[in-house]
């Protein structure tokens, strides 16, 4: 519903009109709330660190709702790209979509909107840019205890420090002790800070120390109506391991039947992919679910479709449930109280724990949450052997038994009850300054039509950091800006200009720079070095914007390892010793198409672009290598063991096609190209459409959001022109395996093809049958050509739809199907020995990807 803004209202009108919208909603103010509000019209500051459930958001809209009606821009900033998305929708909603605009450094939409939702860095780097003089009259800055983050804080902090007029409303469950901080806000800006830090919960949290075993005290808990109930695990493979084994095991008993219908209607239709999406249509069906980053959107989203509507009784996740995570619960049971930081195995923070343990009781459902911790399991199983010990002895007092007790696991970080004690009683550590300098800082403040001395003293020596490091910051800069003269970016004028600069930058930066992709200037300049007369030119423009890519890490060392793996398995068969090969595979790493072009004319560039990273560039292939070996998504999942990573796997390959869509300018663009692009967008498309659609809802953003937890809705894969271009590179998928003479490959695409049918249907061609039909190929010909044309339609023949029995199934059953035949590229270039497959279109439309059964490998004259 609209919230209505009326320009130069008076205070008390708007204060009216908000809380009017409010019961519209169907709500009412908390007096924190109301506190708030009533500070913001004063003109304060307001720092909100009031518990999770709370109704911080509304508060937040409020201070837009001021902002517009005076005349002052609006900025909302949010950790990650995700939340902003969100955010921007939901104000869309409220303000209407022609006056909000969001800036994620991927997308930019309505950017000069008086109201605009954005990551923290784009706003630090406005505040750098254009300092006190930007547009910015207000900044609600959400999830505020990143500003403690080691490599991110500086943004939270930068605009504090430079945006002197703006008003801030800083937002947080879990803030710990602001006096500082709204101290030096106040010196700043000469506005009062209103703090307030102690409102009581709407649903309380009672908190307890579990002695028993994880799955008893789940199941009472399940059973004494505490769920849905959240289990914290801190890896995504312990977490997806507990739910499979909780569902196998039966545990909890048989759900009413109501609640069994009410949850089948909302998974009916629902596509649960191949490999990880089995597993979990399997687990909510039971009413168990899964939660965490590696996991598709679609995913995720109807887990929390189901959690909302209170049917699904465990969800098995991660700790990333502290950030904005959207699943209502009612108890969150920590599993442990230690985790991996990256770097050392520690206890949590009070900050951390808080933040996930806020999580539970849901406000408008529950009157109560809990949080409960599990003792470590040597704890548990040494106060079992004390109890069963006390026991014998009370039985039989003459002989006294002694509990064998055991010792926590070598190098493990534990816990305790007192570390339980603590956390529940602690408040959450004073946020830590994380100030920083490097170039893009200089480079963005030099920028400005103004002496960029005193700018970069204030925000160097004038910052939150001790004094120690605020005079490391000066001397880092004093030496960055050497270094920027002496590369000629930055020149010292012997007199000062019209707007009293002493230095000047002697390049003109971009409109976007420090917002967008950093290195996509780079790619522009890197795309005209390439051969447009080469045959690999478009998958080589694929490349240079795969190497300006976030890179997915854990992809890439699959990839490594996969390489590493084949590498020593060679290196064994001919008769390499162990040390020569332990030396040989460290110079083996994941595929790095043009490394030595693109980093070559990288080096040249950042001699005028010192601002950039010097390990920025990241050469790789994904996208490529998938195009070239013929895989699909699931193809790569499946090669690569990347089942709890298909998250990270999607998010790639859609940064890959929007930036392909977005940054290659026409003249690079060919059929070719849109043919990979086209693939790319499809094969997105049919695993998890969610991105897309959310990245083209922002063209529209007037029509809303993609309605959150719904199913993306399915485009049946036969009827896409990209199916043509799939099966293609499916059918040449198998050529190159047959080049290799990789039975096993060839055995187990045909068995993962076979499976996805329904019913699963008999194989024609095992690996017997492939060994048969090569040796008979061999005997013609001494080797397969993959190269040149091989791939191209000359040697490529899809059928029309047609109408015929199963592949492989029963006579008796007709499916829709199209014939593919796919020619051997022989050295003789005789072109008399053909692959046919058949393409079943129904099997195809379920699982998004072609499925594929091959009937035979034979020359043609026989």
């Amino acid at each position: 519903m609209r919230l209505v803004t009326t320009p130069g209202a008076s205070p008390d009108e708007l204060y009216d009109d908000f809380e009017a919208w409010v019961g519209e909603q169907g709500l009412a103010l908390y007096p924190h709330q109301e506190e708030a509000v009533l500070a913001l019209l004063a003109g304060d500051h307001v720092v909100l660190g009031t518990p999770t459930g709370s109704g911080k958001s509304l508060v937040a809209t409020a201070a837009h709702h001021l902002a517009l009606a005076g005349g002052r821009r609006s900025f909302y900033t949010a950790p990650i790209k995700a939340l902003v998305s969100e955010k921007f929708f939901a104000l869309c909603a409220v303000f209407g979509a022609d006056r909000v605009g969001m800036l994620t450094g991927d997308a930019a939409v309505n950017p000069e909107a008086p109201v605009i939702a954005c990551t923290a860095e784009v706003l630090a780097n406005i505040a750098l840019r254009e300092g006190r003089q930007a547009d910015v009259g207000l900044v609600v800055m959400d999830e505020f205890h990143f500003y403690a983050e080691p490599d991110r804080g500086w943004a939270w902090q930068v605009p504090l420090l430079e945006l002197t007029d703006a008003q801030f409303l800083l937002m947080s469950a879990t803030l710990g002790d602001v006096t500082d901080l709204a101290d030096d806000l106040t010196r700043r800006t000469g506005r009062e800070v209103t703090a307030l830090t102690d409102a009581p919960r709407p649903v309380p949290l009672s908190f307890s120390w579990s002695l028993d075993p994880l799955d008893e005290t789940l199941e009472e808990l399940v059973t004494t109506g505490q769920g849905p109930v959240y289990v914290v695990h801190f890896t995504q493979a312990a977490a997806a391991e507990h739910a499979t084994a909780l569902q196998r095991r039966g545990a909890f008993g048989k759900e009413p039947r109501a609640r069994r219908e009410q949850r089948a209607a909302l998974i009916a239709g629902f596509r649960f992919g191949p490999g990880f999406g089995r597993t979990l249509g399997t687990l909510v069906r039971a009413g168990i679910g899964v939660h965490h980053a590696g996991m598709l959107p679609k995913y995720r989203r109807l887990v929390e479709t189901l959690a909302q509507a209170g049917l699904l009784r465990v969800i098995c996740g991660t700790d990333t449930l502290g950030v904005g995570i959207n699943v209502p619960i009612r108890t969150v049971l920590f599993t442990a109280l230690a985790k991996f930081d990256g770097s050392r195995q520690r206890i949590l923070r009070t900050r951390e724990f808080l933040q996930i343990a806020g999580r539970a009781g849901r406000a408008g459902f529950d009157t109560a949450g809990y949080v409960v911790v599990q003792a470590p399991e040597h704890v548990i199983d040494n106060e079992r052997a004390k109890a069963k010990a006390e026991a014998k002895n009370a039985a039989n007092p003459k002989k006294r038994s002694k509990a064998q007790l055991k010792k926590p696991p070598e190098g493990a970080v534990v816990w305790t009850e007192q570390t339980f004690d603590k956390l529940v009683a602690g408040t959450p550590e004073p946020l830590p300054s994380r100030m920083k300098v490097d170039n893009a800082l200089i480079v963005n403040v030099l920028a400005r039509e103004e002496d960029a001395f005193p700018v970069l003293r204030r925000l160097l020596m004038d910052n939150h950091e001790p004094r120690r490091q605020q005079l490391r910051l000066a001397r880092r800069a004093v030496r960055l800006v050497r270094s920027l003269v002496r590369s000629g970016v930055v020149v010292r004028l012997e007199e000062p200009d019209a707007h009293g600069r002493r230095y000047v930058l002697t390049v003109e930066l971009p409109d976007d720079f420090a917002l967008n992709q950093p290195l996509a200037h780079f790619a522009l300049a890197a795309l005209d070095l390439l051969d447009p007369e080469q045959p690999t030119y478009p998958l080589d423009v694929v490349s240079v914007v795969e190497a300006v890519l976030e890179p997915p890490r854990q992809v890439l060392w699959a990839q490594q390892h996969a390489a590493r793996g084949e590498a020593i398995a060679e290196m064994k068969a001919d008769g390499v010793d162990y040390d020569e090969r332990m030396a040989r595979i460290e110079d083996i790493t994941w595929p790095r198409p043009l490394a030595e072009l693109l980093e070559g004319a990288y080096d040249v560039y950042r001699q005028t672009h010192p601002w950039l990273r010097e390990d920025a560039l990241d050469p790789k292939s994904v996208v490529r290598e998938m195009w070239e070996q013929g895989m699909g998504f699931t193809d790569v999942i499946g090669r690569y063991g990347l089942a709890r990573s298909e998250g990270l796997l999607l998010r790639y390959l859609t940064d890959a096609y929007r930036t392909l869509r977005q940054t290659v300018p026409e003249a690079h663009r060919s059929e070719a190209l849109e043919e990979v692009v086209d693939w790319l967008g499809e094969t997105i498309r049919q695993t998890d459409s969610s991105l897309l659609d959310e990245w083209e809802a922002l063209s529209h953003p007037e029509d809303g959001s993609p309605e959150a937890g719904a199913a993306p809705p399915t485009r049946p894969l036969s009827q896409q022109r990209a199916l043509v271009v799939m099966v293609r590179n499916a059918m040449f998928g198998r050529v190159l395996l047959c080049a290799r003479d990789d039975l096993d490959g060839l055995a187990r695409v045909e068995a993962e093809n076979a499976t996805r049918t329904d019913p699963p249907r008999e194989v024609a061609m095992n690996r017997r049958a492939w060994d048969e039909a090569l040796e008979h190929y061999y005997a013609d010909h001494d080797r397969i050509e993959t190269g040149g044309d091989a791939r191209g339609p000359a040697y490529f023949w899809l059928g029309e739809e047609e109408r015929g029995p199963q592949p492989g199934g029963a006579e008796d059953v007709e499916v829709r199907l199209r014939r593919v035949r796919q020619t051997l590229a022989d050295p003789a270039g005789d072109r008399d020995w053909v692959l046919d497959s058949v393409v079943d279109l129904d099997a195809t439309d379920e699982v998004g990807e072609p499925v594929l059964l091959t009937s035979a490998l034979h020359r043609l004259d026989g």
